[in-house]
């Protein structure tokens, strides 16, 4: 493939991923109406959608055999969307407020996630999303921390404008929009891998940091969008949420399909770098809330995460 072959596919295939997936995120947001979710659920099922570029091109790498890439999607997603969703969005928005109930659930469960990979991850996100999707009538059951947990969760979760039922024409948007991810991811993918080949960048690179950045910035601007209107809970939960989907649908589920063959020891400081982010912002929020202070220093841990991964 040439190389302006390469940049056209590679720019096409970027555009069509991003806007079918703002086409599938609102439809499903439509559907999660109509069939009666919870706030928090929608919230779930909507960011599932807005993940569809990040999920897309990790599966795509993976089925492609460019298991490095579909690692480093994954990986550099989550450490993007740390810096990115919340050390951004508090650096523009000013201090990101985060109950701490909430926080507690949504980033105790990052955290799980991130540290247990593969079939546990499955586990610790099923009863989470369960909890989640239920009403007040039901919560009214759940011991009292997790009654306030996801009751903080739902309120954070509505947003400004609720989107209207879902129609039969909804319905069928779905699978095109989901095609055209699907497609366009695949494009992408092997765009950048003939580009990378040429200019010997590695697949990690390509994926952690070209890849993972790109696919990340739908829920990048969403997320600045929330801060920026006060709601800093529903901000962090669209970071760490988002970073559980790419964790299990992105890498666990190819994973045990098609395996990952060997990791190399650059894979296991970035997967590690993962797991530390995750649990230096969890931390970091417990204080009230992510200043601009903090925003600096969770960007700051992300430059040095593209430094060693780029010099690696």
């Amino acid at each position: 493939m040439s190389v302006p072959v390469a940049l056209l596919l590679f720019a096409g295939g970027f555009a069509l991923t991003v806007a079918s997936s703002v086409v599938l995120a609102r439809e499903l947001d439509r559907i999660g109406e109509r069939l009666g979710f919870s706030e928090a659920l929608l919230g779930i099922i909507t960011a599932l959608g807005a993940d569809a570029p990040e999920i897309a091109s990790a599966v795509a790498a993976i089925v492609a055999g460019h298991e490095d890439t579909g690692v480093g999607v994954v990986v550099g997603s989550n450490v993007f969307n740390i810096a990115g969703l919340l050390g951004v969005s508090a650096l523009i928005a000013g201090p990101v407020r985060i109950h701490t109930h909430g926080l507690a659930l949504t980033g105790g469960v990052a955290v799980a996630v991130a540290v247990i990979v593969g079939l546990v991850a499955l586990l610790a996100l099923t009863p989470y999303v369960t909890v989640s999707a239920l009403h007040a009538r039901a919560r009214a059951r759940l011991p009292a921390f997790l009654q306030a947990a996801v009751a903080e969760e739902q309120q954070d979760a509505r947003r400004d404008e609720f989107a209207s039922p879902a129609t039969a024409v909804d319905a069928l948007a779905v699978v095109p929009a989901l095609a055209a991810v699907v497609g366009g991811a695949y494009g992408m993918v092997a765009a950048a891998q003939s580009l990378g080949d040429r200019w010997n960048v590695s697949d990690l690179v390509i994926g952690a940091l070209v890849l993972a950045a790109l696919t990340s910035i739908p829920n990048l601007i969403a997320a600045v969008r929330l801060a920026r209107h006060g709601r800093g809970a529903a901000c962090v939960s669209e970071s760490l949420n988002s970073n559980n989907a790419n964790i299990l649908v992105g890498l666990c589920i190819p994973a045990l399909i098609l395996g990952l063959g060997s990791v190399s020891g650059i894979e296991v400081f970035a997967a590690c770098w993962m797991v530390g982010m995750t649990a230096v912002v969890v931390a970091l929020g417990f204080g009230g809330g992510l200043t601009r202070r903090e925003g600096v220093a969770i960007i700051a841990l992300y430059v040095a995460f593209v430094v060693v991964v780029a010099t690696a």
